[in-house]
């Protein structure tokens, strides 16, 4: 059911519809893609959104009177959604199309409909409770590389600039640059060892073993204190009188395993922190990937003026690409985020760069 008319449709008209219709099924497309490349519930849930979106366009459609002869392109954000759709189906997708949603045109469009109104709206949530869950798997491991590299990036652009600033050779310099690589990537990595490793001794000493529970047979089934046992690791009362009642039933049996499997207490399950030496090594990389960057122009032989405006073009690109990332993933504006990544980079780097002018003769 269309929207009544205010005025006989015009020209203007049609072609609005056109460009509405082209982008509910780049938007359709989008989905599907996505979908084919998962399973289970999120599969579902993208089909569902990808049913609407050709709803939409048969809304579109019916206006036009059918098929135009001559359609527009879809825009560039939904070609290049449909794009990375088809390649990647990764998260980058889905906060992109969290972003598309967001603004609907059809809010002051008078031939949408109310319920075509609502269903974009209805999308965006949707679409943004996808991208959470996404998020959500992604935080620790993302956190971690963009806070390596970035880190490599902004200490070792500081590293070079500030002694560059003080007038000593370009060996000098290459040779800091690549002795606070090594450093700042070695302390990485051991710092990453040592706070897994400490870690995972500090959960494996709070691990509830069964022991209590392996002697249930001997228990007096109506005294015991193996429901205290359940009651310190966080059960309630109840809960825990009937988990002992259970077990030393079974015990007595000469099934307890059978008869109720593994005891799962709530607060005895710990996260899997990973292992110490895949995370010291993905630290030491991530690191060394950034802080490579400002030390690539002394690398290939640049000196003085020119190395520095080359680091800083270089390390420029990285921050902003890192910023706008950041900005796509957390749903905010990537133009913002990169910005403010490569104003806390220079501004560091500025620092030293003035201390190395305060203490040396210039750059060399």
């Amino acid at each position: 059911m269309t929207a009544p008319a205010a005025a006989e449709p015009t020209p203007a008209d049609h072609r609005r519809w056109a460009r509405y219709l082209v982008e509910e099924r780049a938007e359709g497309s989008v989905y599907q893609k996505l979908a084919a490349r998962r399973t289970g519930e999120e599969q579902e849930i993208l089909l569902r959104l990808a049913d609407a979106e050709r709803r939409h366009e048969q809304h579109w459609l019916d206006l036009l009177g059918g098929e135009p002869k001559r359609l527009p392109r879809a825009g560039i954000r939904s070609r290049l959604l449909g794009w990375m759709a088809g390649r990647f189906g990764s998260i980058f997708v889905l906060a992109l199309a969290q972003s598309a949603e967001a603004r609907s045109p059809y809010d002051a469009e008078q031939y949408a409909t109310p319920a075509m109104r609502a269903d974009e709206k209805i999308h965006y949530e949707v679409v943004r409770g996808l991208a959470a869950r996404g998020r959500r798997r992604l935080s620790g491991s993302f956190r971690a590389a963009v806070f390596g590299a970035n880190d490599g990036l902004v200490s070792n652009l500081a590293l070079v600039l500030g002694i560059g600033a003080t007038g000593v050779s370009s060996g000098f310099v290459l040779f800091s640059g690549i002795a606070g690589l090594l450093a700042g990537a070695l302390s990485m990595g051991a710092g990453e060892f040592v706070s897994v490793r400490s870690q995972r001794e500090l959960l494996a000493a709070t691990e509830a073993n069964e022991d209590a529970a392996d002697a249930a047979g001997d228990l007096d089934i109506d005294e015991n204190e193996l429901a205290l046992v359940y009651r310190a690791r966080g059960m309630e009362q109840e809960e825990a009188l009937l988990r002992a009642h259970r077990i030393v039933e079974a015990a007595k049996a000469g099934a307890r395993r059978a008869a109720t499997g593994p005891v799962r207490v709530p607060g005895s399950d710990h996260e899997i922190v990973g292992s110490d030496w895949t995370a010291a090594i993905s630290s030491f990389l991530l690191f060394a990937s950034g802080a490579i960057i400002p030390v690539l122009p002394w690398i290939f032989g640049l000196q003085g003026a020119a190395a520095v405006i080359l680091a800083l073009v270089l390390v420029g690109i990285a921050l902003l690409s890192t910023g706008a990332m950041v900005g796509v993933l957390s749903g905010g504006p990537p133009l913002r985020r990169a910005l403010r990544q490569l104003a806390i980079g220079f501004g560091a780097a500025a620092v030293t760069y003035a201390l190395g002018l305060a203490f040396g003769v210039g750059v060399a």
